[in-house]
């Protein structure tokens, strides 16, 4: 039985009415005895009604990333609804908003994709640790989807230094939630990239039709990181969504990343 099928399990996703978020919803939706919130700036779209409506376990929440009084009622409402929250997959991840080398990227840019992609889910963290903390599955779970953009150790020249280092940057305090907090499993997680919104705008800012992963397939690679990580020998590490052999130059082989 998956992590996210176990008994009375309270999931949050962040950025949840398109891509990837959406993506995991659906797929949490359907597991038994599970509860999901689906946090969005928009609780209110079209995409969460839907879900909403077949699925009477989901729960739309108002969560603006970076939105200190969004979050905080959001994770009231998580407490006032559920009781409790086990896991919490940070999936919000923000903007790529910049395509071009070092010396000519704005230091605005930087700015703001660390403001946004960076401190928000900082503050994310700092306000739902304390129910997050007190999960009684005992083993509670906050993933950050990251960037294969992000790792040094296996380096990308795809003019994002923006966007990567302000992944770099959340992948550092994934390290920090590990260190600080024994009972929490914290996990950075490559997507793979992905046929949303930004992962196209990416692929033809780099020659390409489109980005090659699905969503489908990047949320089943994501889940079964989440589900599996039951040991804290897992945690304050860096996984790939899933391994792949298939040599193109955006595939990673491995099944963790380096930093």
């Amino acid at each position: 039985m998956s992590y996210c099928a176990q008994p009375h399990l309270t999931c949050s996703v962040t950025g949840a009415n398109r891509g990837i978020g959406l993506g995991l919803v659906t797929a949490l939706a359907s597991r038994p005895n599970t509860v999901v919130f689906a946090g969005a700036r928009d609780p209110a779209a079209q995409s969460l009604k839907d879900i909403s409506a077949k699925h009477p376990n989901v729960h739309g929440v108002k969560l603006t990333l970076g939105d200190k009084a969004d979050n905080e009622a959001a994770v009231a409402e998580i407490q006032r609804i559920a009781g409790q929250l086990d896991v919490i997959i940070a999936n919000a991840v923000g903007i790529s908003n910049y395509y071009g080398p070092l010396v000519e990227t704005p230091i605005s840019e930087f700015r703001d994709h660390w403001e946004i992609n960076t401190l928000g889910n900082v503050i994310l963290f700092q306000t739902a640790h304390r129910l997050l903390l007190a999960s009684p599955s005992k083993a509670p779970r906050f993933a950050i989807i990251s960037s294969g953009a992000a790792s040094m150790g296996t380096y990308f020249p795809l003019r994002v230094a923006a966007y990567g280092s302000s992944k770099a940057a959340i992948n550092f305090l994934v390290k920090v939630m590990d260190q600080e907090h024994p009972s929490l499993i914290s996990l950075a997680i490559h997507p793979g990239w992905v046929r949303t919104d930004m992962g196209n705008q990416s692929a033809l800012a780099h020659g390409m039709a489109e980005a090659p992963e699905t969503v489908e397939y990047s949320v089943d690679g994501i889940l079964a990181r989440v589900d599996q990580a039951t040991s804290k020998e897992l945690s304050g590490r860096f996984w790939n969504f899933k391994a792949s052999h298939e040599g193109m130059m955006w595939n990673i082989a491995t099944e963790e990343i380096p930093w």
